[in-house]
């Protein structure tokens, strides 16, 4: 069988490589084209786009951007056509991929949606378009199937969050911290300051102020995937916090706190027992639209999934650098990080449902066989 999948961030790329990995135990003849980033052309798919060429952060980044957009989706509808898949596969990133979705369907293909797009939170609207195009979707949060199901009389699958395929293999090797080059005698707080140019740009420069006011922890940045070190260097020029790539769950698992900008890394963090402060920044423009059509209570995935605030949130004209210094201070008290764990805990079971990748694989193949 013929494959061609979409996905436009790192999270995508982590959760489409995990698929294709799982595509191929299902179909040993699949061919595999597809759109994502380094580990989805390591797990066998022929890269067609990087993410890096494609993630834009916020409506006014997208709105300048969008020449380059268009010209995206003008190349991804010749290179499906071309290509003649079975069924093509698309990996959140909404905004291009429900584009290519409608285009798909007038076109005869086969449309499958792993990772549902966050439609309970904004542009609910998108619902009805996705019904009308998209023939299998499977959804990776509990809320998830009760809002498509018994709010919008949508069947869905819930498959399970991927990210339990990866977390409970992580243990720590012997020797870690001095290969990283980090000290043994310092307890860590590592900073997660984002995938996208924006997200580093806008948070990172709040995150490096607090490093004085803790003189008993060494301070790292996890550098993140599809990034460079040339990312960091402008706003790193007089500090001497060490920026370490391919090394991020290492390091969340070794620290004592972490700060983390909003996206999957909360969860991650999170699956990982390790406390945490969530933080956002975005241009104004952006922040200003999202909060006229955005309609949750929480941005971190951990604190929309258990419905409480499980985690601190630090949000725009919050996320500066006092109350992320008072807030990680609160964090670092036992108590406050054993309250923490606890529902961490309870998040875990919540998500385990035995491996999306693969349950997602089966049902896409058994699909596309009959």
């Amino acid at each position: 069988m013929k494959y061609y999948i979409i996905a436009g961030e790192a999270s995508g790329d982590l959760h489409g490589a995990s698929l294709i990995k799982a595509i191929k135990s299902s179909d040993k003849n699949a061919n595999i084209r597809c759109w994502g980033g380094d580990l989805m052309k390591n797990a066998g798919g022929n890269l067609i786009k990087h993410y890096k060429e494609l993630s834009f952060m916020g409506f006014w980044e997208v709105l300048i951007n969008i020449l380059k957009i268009f010209k995206n989706l003008k190349f991804c509808k010749i290179d499906i056509n071309n290509f003649k898949p079975d069924v093509i596969v698309y990996i959140d990133y909404p905004g291009f991929n429900l584009r290519i979705a409608k285009w798909a369907r007038k076109n005869g293909y086969k449309n499958h949606y792993y990772i549902s797009p966050q439609v309970w939170a904004w542009q609910e609207s998108r619902v009805n378009s996705m019904k009308k195009n998209i023939d299998s979707l499977y959804v990776i949060l509990p809320f998830e199937k009760a809002f498509f199901e018994e709010k919008h009389n949508y069947r869905v699958n819930y498959v399970g969050h991927p990210l339990m395929e990866h977390i409970p293999k992580i243990t720590l090797e012997y020797g870690i911290i001095s290969k990283i080059g980090l000290a043994s005698n310092k307890p860590i707080i590592t900073f997660l300051p984002g995938s996208r140019k924006q997200e580093i740009n806008k948070i990172l420069p709040e995150l490096i102020k607090i490093r004085n006011q803790f003189p008993k922890y060494q301070f790292v940045i996890a550098g993140a995937p599809g990034r460079e070190m040339k990312d960091y260097d402008e706003i790193l020029k007089n500090c001497s916090i060490p920026v370490i790539f391919n090394e991020t769950y290492n390091l969340i698992k070794l620290s004592k706190a972490c700060v983390v900008t909003s996206g999957t890394a909360t969860l991650e963090t999170a699956l990982l027992r390790t406390p945490q402060i969530v933080c956002y920044k975005s241009s104004f423009i952006s922040y200003f639209i999202a909060r006229k059509i955005v309609k949750l209570k929480y941005i971190s995935l951990v604190n929309i999934i258990m419905n409480k605030e499980v985690v601190e949130e630090l949000i725009q004209s919050n996320c500066n650098s006092k109350k992320i210094a008072n807030s990680l201070n609160k964090i670092l008290a036992t108590s406050n990080a054993n309250q923490i764990k606890n529902d961490y805990e309870k998040l875990y079971q919540i998500l385990d449902k035995g491996g999306a990748s693969k349950i997602t694989s089966n049902l896409i193949f058994e699909s596309i066989s009959k």
